[in-house]
């Protein structure tokens, strides 16, 4: 079997989040990932993993290293990660540095993406941004980068402004 053309994996962030009536909150059920690329129609092979889905605030060492691993494993190429906003830096700079130094993963494009209005809410800004990833992941040298609202920022410099409520480099 071949390997995808883009392997998205889904570890939550406010992108995967859905409004429970009863409690009157927003949590996670599943991820949107699977209704999104057959919305969007994507074309060729789509791997799609969901680990734990979390607030990016509650990401722990472990939660990153799981991350890690799940880039290390795939066979694919182009590997679009959902993530929360909170923290999406902080993973970069975990996943930059680790598959620079390993020498089987040199040809692997990652682009992490999140959403700043979950997909379920209308308004939402994770539909954008997942196709905006999956465009940088396919034609963006080979590299860690957070592509949020239609901008590319690589995993060394890259910073959320709490304040603006955007990203930097």
């Amino acid at each position: 079997m071949s390997a995808p053309s883009l392997h998205l994996i889904a570890t939550g962030g406010t992108f995967d989040k859905t409004y429970d009536p009863i409690a009157g909150q927003l949590g996670f059920a599943q991820s949107h990932l699977h209704e999104i690329v057959a919305r969007c129609r994507i074309n060729g092979a789509v791997a799609i993993d969901t680990l734990p889905l979390m607030d990016s605030l509650d990401m722990q060492d472990a939660d990153r290293q799981r991350v890690l691993a799940s880039v290390q494993a795939s066979s694919a190429t182009r590997i679009v990660i959902v993530h929360g906003t909170d923290t999406m830096p902080e993973t970069a700079r975990v996943l930059g540095p680790a598959l620079q130094a390993d020498a089987a993963q040199a040809g692997k494009t990652v682009v992490i993406t999140g959403a700043m209005v979950p997909y379920s809410i209308r308004g939402s800004d994770a539909l954008f941004n997942l196709g905006f990833a999956a465009a940088v992941a396919s034609t963006a040298a080979p590299g860690v980068y957070v592509a949020m609202n239609a901008q590319v920022f690589g995993w060394e410099t890259v910073r959320k402004n709490r304040a603006l409520g955007r990203f930097e480099g």
